[in-house]
């Protein structure tokens, strides 16, 4: 077939820093790349009807036949990366660099070729880690299509093309940020001595005036949802409502209102469906820590208003919890405080494994040291205990200690919903005392509905506790609050265990397999994995994950985990049999 020339947008992307990436993980990388592409770039591209014309190791080159198509899916894709690298250390990141180009092609045996597809290339070459660079011709064709705008580049001159090409960052944000230089000068206002951020209002894109106070009221529940947050310090309505209708720049608003962290966003109502978009930036370097968008049919306005509220307040907690983990690792040890210790400290509990313990406890007890009522901190002391309990020998010390530290947080943190959530676990896995823990689950949910935590750790304890329909509808929860929280292993965990003993091995197996591809290094999804294959009678699979078990943990026996009596006596021996089924020691 001849080759034949038409005009098409052309999408070049890659991996910033990809050598490094590989020269330090290199299985890890593709496996990690291989899920972006199944997950995220693969269904954006079908979405968007895209083209994928061929891959590299670590890049991509796609043909749109609409110049807006190819710039919305690619800022889908980069808003989506950014949430998903809220949580990872910034140097273990996968970050694409984005360039489109429109122009002249030409097509020959399904690949394309010409000046078209080089200046994409080289427009990606100069695209920033996590940004979307386009030619002056796709800034023209989508500026009054699409809610973003633009930042000018001037013109560049490229490798392998004659003419200098005049280049735009697509900013993702979608506000127009004005210079400081044509602001007055206002007073900085200190940061205070935790987590802080203010809630900007949200710019109405519909052009209907309906919608304005939809967009309003959601701020105000925002605002009020986050301020139920213990460790957060949350900015009143009314200061920053004085920004409605005003191009800011969120440097200056951090100066001006004294806050770490900005939240902005955008409603565009369209027919009957909204769409709400949300931006987490840190005010100091004007980098996104956050962003998300929702799409929702506008049935019951106020259901709806709700629903995104929780939505949102749900996915910026344990965002802004890794933003601040990050932000106490670049502290000097000698700067520490109470708090700073706290998070230093979380890194290591959130794996569940003893080893990782013995480092996280040393830093906790400081905390309480500096500040004895510290709850939340006892609450993680008593979670370490605990997993060195069950994971570390059985030893009665550690059990009185969890426990101790567990009261201890209740009695301390009434109004601390981490607190009690993280006690509760701890108190109904070491003492199944299920009334005491499930009395603190529901005072932290009622404090704080977007809890995450709270929701997961209860679906592990209503599961041992034998209330199957309540754990999995809690474990769902969960997951839609927060589906790239660092925890999320723990309600896969609850659901895996309510499956189990409602009889459902195969959605058993799926949630043990969500949770053991969250959390690699926890021993108790492997568990669950091996009781519920063996319970299917996939005995060759059973002993598979039996022997990731053993080496993961390879002290462990059927006995001395059902020693713990996590469950009534008819369960725990459900559970044996099946995992002695899968060939696990006794």
């Amino acid at each position: 077939m001849p080759a034949t020339r038409r005009l098409a947008a052309i999408l070049a992307a890659d991996v910033a820093g990809y050598s490094r990436l590989m020269g330090a993980d290199e299985e890890g990388t593709l496996d990690r790349l291989k899920l972006l592409r199944r997950e995220l770039a693969d269904p954006k591209i079908k979405e968007h009807r895209g083209r994928i014309v061929k891959t590299t190791g670590d890049g991509l080159l796609v043909e749109f036949g609409s110049v807006v198509d190819a710039v919305r899916c690619a800022v889908d894709v980069q808003r989506e990366m950014a949430v998903r690298n809220a949580a990872v250390p910034a140097d273990g990141r996968i970050e694409f660099r984005i360039g489109i180009n429109l122009g002249d092609i030409i097509k020959d045996r399904g690949d394309i070729h010409g000046d078209g597809v080089n200046v994409a290339a080289r427009l990606e070459a100069l695209a920033e880690p996590g940004g979307i660079c386009v030619s002056r011709v796709v800034r023209d064709q989508v500026r009054d299509k699409l809610d973003f705008t633009f930042d000018d580049r001037g013109e560049q001159q490229v490798k392998n093309i004659a003419r200098p090409v005049r280049i735009f960052d697509v900013n993702i944000a979608g506000e127009t940020v004005t210079s400081a230089l044509d602001q007055p000068a206002a007073a900085s206002l200190a940061l205070p001595d935790k987590p802080s951020i203010a809630v900007l209002p949200f710019t109405n894109m519909s052009g209907d005036p309906e919608q304005e106070y939809f967009a309003d009221g959601m701020v105000e529940d925002i605002i009020t949802g986050l301020s139920r947050i213990k460790w957060l310090f949350v900015i009143a309505r009314n200061s920053t409502f004085v920004y409605k209708g005003k191009a800011i720049d969120v440097k200056q608003v951090g100066r001006e209102l004294g806050v770490r962290y900005v939240l902005e966003g955008s409603v565009r109502k369209s027919g009957n469906r909204v769409r709400v978009t949300g931006q987490l930036i840190d005010t100091a370097s004007a980098t996104h820590v956050w962003a998300e968008r929702y799409d929702r049919a506008l049935d019951d306005i106020f259901a709806l208003q709700d629903e995104l509220t929780m939505s949102v307040i749900g996915a910026i907690e344990p965002t802004l919890r890794q933003a601040e983990i990050e932000r106490a690792k670049r502290k000097r040890p000698d700067s520490l405080d109470a708090y700073d210790l706290y998070l230093r400290a979380l890194p290591f509990a959130f794996t569940a494994m003893p080893e990782f313990m013995d480092k996280a406890l040393p830093l906790l007890q400081q905390a309480v040291a500096i500040e004895p009522d510290y709850a939340v901190a006892h609450a993680y002391i008593a979670w370490c205990n605990e997993i060195r309990h069950l994971r570390g020998g059985l030893h009665d010390e550690t059990r009185a200690a969890g426990l101790r530290h567990a009261h201890l947080a209740i009695a301390t943190g009434g109004d601390d919903a981490t607190a009690l959530a993280v006690a509760a676990f701890v108190i109904g896995i070491l003492e199944q005392d299920y009334q005491t823990a499930f009395n603190a689950f529901d005072r932290a949910m009622a404090l704080s509905p977007s809890s995450a935590q709270a929701f997961g750790f209860s679906s592990i304890i209503r599961a041992w506790a034998g209330d199957s329909r309540t754990s999995v509808e809690h474990a769902e929860t969960a997951i839609r609050l927060s589906p790239f929280d660092p925890l999320i292993y723990f309600p896969h965990i609850g659901s895996a265990i309510a499956h189990f003993f409602a009889g459902d091995f195969d959605d058993a197996v799926r949630a043990a397999s969500r949770a053991a591809q969250a959390n690699p290094r926890f021993s108790i999804p492997c568990v669950l994995q091996a009781a519920s294959l063996a319970s299917l009678d996939r005995v060759d699979e059973a002993k598979a994950s039996a022997q990731r078990l053993l080496s993961l943990e390879p002290t462990f026996s059927v006995g001395s985990f059902v020693a713990v009596k996590f469950t009534s006596a008819e369960r725990l021996s459900m559970l044996a049999e099946a995992l002695r089924q899968a060939g696990l020691p006794e």
